[in-house]
């Protein structure tokens, strides 16, 4: 029996997917255009439009995204996937997912627990430049990453 997923995908666990025409995947991300297979994932709050995050996501990502209905992506300086938050426990569930006009670069909106941001911030963007150059934050830290992470190497 099929089961739909929050992102709004139906598949069937055990079963093997069709073969899908030209027309049905079209808009589809082309990891192929990124280097590596890689290509830019944007997490963007759902219900007030703040942008989170971006981290990098393979097509394994992007599948396990659509059927688990939590974000995953790639960690190059691991060079394997992580679930966000899976250290952290401030995760990400996607409501839905879009592509840009060119299929690559992915957009993720999301229901965000707790910090998107491996700082402790709200949003990775919590930093604005001003004319002169001058960098200051505009954001106050949410929580402690020391007391979330520990050891910075496991941060998500």
């Amino acid at each position: 029996m099929g089961r739909s997923d929050s992102v709004g995908c139906v598949y069937n666990r055990g079963m093997t997917k069709p073969k899908k025409t030209e027309t049905e995947t079209a808009g589809l991300p082309n990891f192929d255009a990124g280097a590596n297979g890689l290509l830019p994932a944007i997490a963007q709050d759902a219900q007030s439009g703040l942008v989170l995050m971006m981290a990098w996501m393979n097509a394994e990502a992007f599948q396990e995204t659509l059927q688990t209905g939590q974000a995953t992506y790639f960690s190059r300086s691991r060079g394997k996937l992580w679930r966000k938050g899976e250290t952290s426990g401030h995760r990400q569930r996607v409501r839905e997912v879009r592509i840009d006009c060119d299929a690559d670069t992915i957009l993720l909106k999301v229901d965000q627990v707790g910090a998107a941001c491996h700082e402790g911030f709200a949003s990775c963007f919590f930093r604005a430049v001003d004319s002169n150059g001058g960098v200051r934050e505009m954001e106050k830290r949410l929580v402690d990453p020391a007391e979330v992470y520990g050891d910075a190497s496991k941060k998500s």
